[in-house]
């Protein structure tokens, strides 16, 4: 893309390239961009993993994250979010790897002739991840005539291919394939099967492909999330192959970029992936005491149009180093219920304020919402207080919820989140010792 952006006289010396990325393609931008000096502007989402955010900023790449539930056509989605800096930044281009030509091209010149040449052009079935769809429409359209089967896979919760189940776009953890719009460049009609594959084999499988098949993969590490995902396909699509059949299988991605997320058992267990009973060999006395057993204070919530400088006060005044923040359009202030349509916006911390305000993002007088803290972990009362620990290993704090049901006056029927407390390590520990 940036050769051909270059010979067509649209990149120039000292330009600056931004895009748009889940932050694999941004990576390999950023490089050529190093290399060739230009400057480089990266916009992704924020769960894209730190790590790929620490290998951008090695390669002298600046950082935008925008809000992870933010639709592609949103002002504040990266995509949005990318054109609005180029209509900001002069001698700025975005090489759109979502409608680039040159993307699939790319694949289809050099990929997929490392696959036939190492195929000695004999193979049966392909598997591929499809995010922009630059390797799979690439790749297929060249191998379409010796190739029957092309199996594109896709993510459950985005809609590249909708699945009988749902059709609506919902959130997942894998990265870089699966989207909320179908990319200009993905022809959905060289695929003849298409696997939904879902976020628990997925990294089940990256883990089983770096444990025991690590040294057979060259290189070992090339075993991203995505390529669990193309690996969990393949498995089970693969059995409707005959005997000395060929698959092959592209892993897009590196485990270098999730260290911190799948290949961790911490990640894995708050995600759900991973049983926490089975990652504890001994318990103690507590551990299958309630959450409901603490003395857990009542709540402190602050609504997102507070400045930092109130919050700060407020948070200082009652000795509190954190406090939720809540929509104060879905709650009801007489039982501090919050419905499910996002009430709980997020978490506010004397730290994520004072990091924002260094790092120039905000003035003390604008409003709170513009530094929520979106990661934090949720228990219930009913959970128990070994499951609430594991998450203090990791977190300075917890947010205690409760849910029910409410009817309303026509009868419909809502979900509902009573708030019960914030709790710390301290909290935890008063228990374990007044006993």
């Amino acid at each position: 893309m940036v050769e051909d952006a270059e010979r067509a006289g649209i990149l120039k010396p000292g330009d600056t390239i931004i895009e748009p990325t889940s932050g694999n393609t941004g990576i390999g931008l950023a490089l050529i961009a190093a290399v060739k000096g230009y400057r480089c502007i990266i916009v992704m989402p924020e769960k894209m993993s730190m790590e790929k955010e620490a290998v951008l900023k090695s390669l002298g790449a600046d950082i935008v994250r925008t809000p992870t539930s933010a639709a592609f056509d949103s002002p504040e989605s990266h995509i949005c979010t990318a054109w609005r800096l180029k209509n900001e930044i002069p001698n700025s281009h975005i090489l759109d790897q979502y409608r680039n030509a040159s993307n699939p091209l790319a694949h289809y010149d050099t990929t997929a002739e490392e696959i036939l040449e190492q195929c000695d052009g004999k193979l049966d079935m392909l598997v591929a991840g499809a995010g922009t769809g630059g390797t799979l429409t690439g790749v297929s359209r060249k191998l379409k005539e010796k190739c029957p089967n092309i199996v594109g896979v896709d993510p459950e919760g985005s809609v590249l291919i909708h699945s009988e189940e749902s059709d609506e776009h919902t959130t997942f953890e894998v990265e870089g394939i699966g989207y909320d719009f179908v990319p200009t460049v993905l022809d959905r009609s060289l695929v003849d099967m298409w696997y939904k594959s879902n976020d628990a084999e997925t990294f089940t499988m990256s883990r089983k492909l770096i444990g025991e098949e690590g040294p057979s993969v060259e290189p070992a590490s090339s075993t991203g999330g995505s390529s669990g995902s193309a690996m969990a396909a393949a498995v089970k699509m693969a059995r409707e192959l005959k005997e000395g059949q060929r698959c092959v299988v592209i892993l897009a991605d590196s485990v270098r970029n999730y260290i911190s997320k799948f290949l961790s058992d911490q990640w894995m267990v708050e995600k759900g992936f991973l049983s926490l009973e089975a990652q504890t060999n001994k318990k103690v006395w507590w551990w299958s005491h309630t959450v409901q057993s603490l003395q857990v204070p009542a709540p402190l919530t602050i609504t997102p149009s507070l400045s930092c400088q109130k919050t700060m006060e407020i948070l200082r005044a009652k000795t509190f180093d954190q406090a939720p923040v809540v929509d104060d359009t879905w709650m009801d202030i007489s039982c501090s219920v919050l419905c499910d349509h996002s009430a709980i916006l997020g978490m506010v911390t004397l730290g994520t304020i004072l990091s924002s305000v260094h790092d120039g993002k905000v003035e003390l007088s604008d409003a709170v919402g513009a530094v929520l803290c979106k990661d934090f972990k949720q228990v219930h009362l009913t959970d128990t207080l070994g499951k609430l620990s594991f998450f203090l290993k990791a977190h300075s704090f917890v947010l205690v919820v409760h849910d029910h049901i409410q009817y309303d006056s026509d009868g419909s029927a809502h979900l509902r989140h009573a708030v019960f407390g914030v709790v710390t390590p301290i909290d935890l520990l008063d228990y374990i010792a007044s006993t």
